[in-house]
């Protein structure tokens, strides 16, 4: 086969692909101002990397850069990248330009997919009508509303460009045969494994294509030209394995059961081609019993669809249909054989649907115009079957339009799982955030205890009660809750960031500050933890530990608005500190040398507030205010004896200085725990 068969048809291919691209654009003209959903929040909103293109070389070398959660950081350094580019052409995080950078990809890999089967057919049985079977096959897929998921779900665009390489790659092999031996049908695959893992399948696919079509007298060719599919795609698993975080967690309960309801998930994903009613964001499958009916139901789907391709593979005819069912449970395989925390994601059908789609519409073909299309024999067959096709596709696109509406926003996304998914904890939570975030605490409460039924271990959920509590006034409820949502995962920083933001909100600034270090250390990239603890140290007067932070956070996140705020801010006092200096030299008065002493303390250079204070005593020798400030200083350097001896030595200058008191019980009191001694009486009392 050469690249004639793809200019033969010129105009009547331009034409089709121009129809598809216009049918498309109409089922998802809806869809360009929908917003940003779910594990877009962690991967986009949220994650700052995104916003500066000079990391989008980082984003090939670190796979930390992908989430701002490290439990969710693999290796996708393609999708990043695209990401980083939308928010540069967009100025900001606006869903029109990640939309339309999405849906421009997706109508390139519709017209790809229209070629490549046109291709296929025309070796399966080349005809006439071949054109228009490529175009309903492809307008099927592309018009499908469970490919929706995908198209509206801004990071699962990596799906979309996973698929998008491995049928540009297969179209380049199919094509263009003579130029296999240079090998350049492998950079669309070599992109779509910069993109997502289950790319890596595609060698097997290419494997089933050339075991299918290209054949001498009925027997395959030597398989010779496919080594070096299979050679770049190892040295791309083992990269990605690589270069995959430690961090990173599938999150699948139980790998056994896992594996053991994909069967029963692959049914589901065939029984959702023909009738997609029961789309949703999150569905509440849960793993089926090994010996229940489901689990046999689904073995048994998978044994008959491998049964069918094998005997389709028998007849050149039948080859697209053996073709599509081998393309559909190959591209099912990697995501059944690696556990992940949900057994079933809607997304999930983008890739496998396309092979789905070659299979059902050529099967069509053939059994309802096979022999019409030759002998015209039976007009009302053609046009019966034109008329359903036509409907079809229809209500399709309807169907479509029907989903773009579903993820306009949180709460169209979330009110719909929890109609199609009651039985989700985690679906029933974000719904009630939506309620939380209008300040309808009374609904969100009522979703948050239904979510419990479901979900009674949800760390998550657990702070989100603690949130509504404390909203509420109802302080020791919110307590207990945003506890046990530490209790149950205290290695997640979120837990210890909503407990410190809580206890921050109620003035309790020291146990916060412990509780966002503690979130900070557990994840560098918590940045909502990172800012509020700096403005935890702002309000404290930590000015060390803030502008330690604040120096740390802007080298992680160059465009960090609140480090570049305190750092400003570290500049500023800076020069007011050398203007004290100045000050102090020039005057050499004993308020120039206290003033000097303060901004030392703030800066955390306690020793020279010492020397600053010494200095304004050796001009003002009763000076209570420099010994109350030795005393702070000696404090701050937990030297509690020093402490209390200055801070003496101010009361008996001034016996009602209430400052000097609270520094002399402070280190009394620090003393005292660390070394067990009895607290003295106080002079002067």
């Amino acid at each position: 086969m050469t690249v004639r068969w793809m200019t033969v048809r010129k105009k009547q291919s331009f034409a089709f692909c121009l129809a598809l691209t216009l049918a498309v654009l109409a089922a998802y003209a809806n869809h360009f101002h929908n917003g940003f959903h779910f594990d877009d929040f962690h991967t986009v909103t949220e994650n700052p990397f995104i916003r500066d293109l000079g990391n989008i070389p980082r984003f090939f070398t670190d796979a930390t850069r992908f989430s701002t959660m490290p439990d969710h950081a693999t290796w996708r350094p393609l999708v990043s990248a695209s990401l980083a580019l939308d928010y540069r052409m967009g100025h900001g995080l606006k869903p029109l330009y990640f939309h339309l950078s999405t849906f421009v990809w997706f109508l390139v890999q519709l017209i790809l997919m229209y070629f490549l089967f046109l291709g296929i057919m025309d070796q399966a049985d080349r005809h006439p009508s071949n054109p228009w079977t490529a175009l309903l096959a492809t307008a099927c897929y592309g018009l499908h509303p469970a490919v929706a998921e995908t198209v509206n779900y801004v990071i699962q665009r990596a799906d979309l460009y996973c698929t998008l390489g491995v049928v540009a790659s297969l179209l380049c092999f199919v094509a263009w045969p003579g130029q296999r031996k240079y090998g350049w049908y492998l950079l669309p695959a070599v992109a779509a494994y910069l993109s997502k893992a289950p790319a890596l399948i595609y060698p097997f696919i290419l494997l089933a294509y050339f075991w299918l079509f290209e054949r001498d007298d009925g027997r395959p060719r030597s398989p010779a030209p496919l080594w070096p599919a299979f050679a770049v795609t190892l040295a791309m698993g083992i990269l990605t394995l690589a270069m995959t975080p430690g961090t990173y967690r599938g999150g699948a309960a139980s790998a056994w059961l896992y594996r053991i309801t994909q069967p029963w998930i692959a049914l589901h994903y065939l029984e959702t081609f023909f009738l997609p009613a029961g789309l949703s964001a999150d569905t509440d499958q849960g793993y089926v019993s090994p010996l229940g009916v489901r689990a046999v139901a689904g073995d048994v789907s998978v044994v008959v669809l491998v049964a069918v391709a094998f005997l389709c593979a028998r007849r050149r005819q039948t080859r697209p249909i053996a073709f599509g069912i081998l393309w559909f449970l190959l591209a099912l395989l990697p995501t059944s054989v690696m556990p992940l925390a949900e057994v079933t994601n809607d997304h999930r059908m983008f890739f496998p649907f396309v092979g789905l789609a070659l299979a059902v519409v050529w099967g069509l073909r053939l059994l309802l115009f096979g022999k019409a299309a030759r002998r015209a024999s039976q007009p009302a067959w053609v046009f019966g079957g034109c008329a359903a096709a036509v409907l079809a596709l229809v209500g399709a696109a309807i169907g479509t339009r029907a989903r773009n509406e579903v993820w306009r926003n949180e709460e169209t996304l979330w009110r719909d799982v929890s109609i199609k998914s009651p039985g989700n904890g985690r679906g029933l939570m974000n719904y009630g955030l939506v309620f939380m975030g209008r300040g309808d605490y009374a609904s969100a409460m009522r979703y948050f205890e239904r979510a419990l039924i479901y979900a009674p271990g949800y760390w998550a959920l657990e702070d989100n009660l603690g949130i509504a509590c404390g909203a509420q006034g109802r302080e020791a409820e919110a307590e207990q809750h945003f506890r046990r949502a530490i209790a149950l995962a205290p290695e997640d920083s979120n837990t210890h960031y909503y407990y410190g933001r809580w206890l921050e909100s109620a003035a309790r600034s020291a146990e916060s500050a412990a509780q966002l270090e503690t979130a900070v250390r557990l994840n560098p990239f918590a940045f909502d933890a990172r800012d509020l603890l700096m403005q935890v140290y702002a309000g404290r007067k930590n000015w060390l530990a803030l502008d330690r932070l604040a120096e740390e956070t802007s080298q992680l996140a160059p465009g960090d608005a609140t480090a570049r705020r305190f750092l400003d801010e570290r500049a500023s006092r800076a020069s007011e500190l050398a203007a004290a200096e100045q000050a102090a030299r020039e005057k050499r008065s004993p308020e120039a040398w206290l003033d000097l002493s303060l901004r030392y303390y703030q800066a955390g250079r306690y020793e020279d507030s010492i020397g600053a204070s010494r200095k304004a005593l050796e001009l003002k020798p009763d000076y209570a205010e420099a010994y109350n400030n030795i005393a702070a200083a000696d404090n701050a350097m937990r030297r509690w004896e020093e402490g209390i001896q200055a801070a003496i030595q101010a009361m008996r200058i001034r016996p009602g200085f209430e400052l000097a008191r609270n520094n002399l019980m402070y280190a009394i009191g620090q003393r005292e725990k660390d070394a067990g001694h009895p607290m003295p009486a106080i002079p002067g009392r």
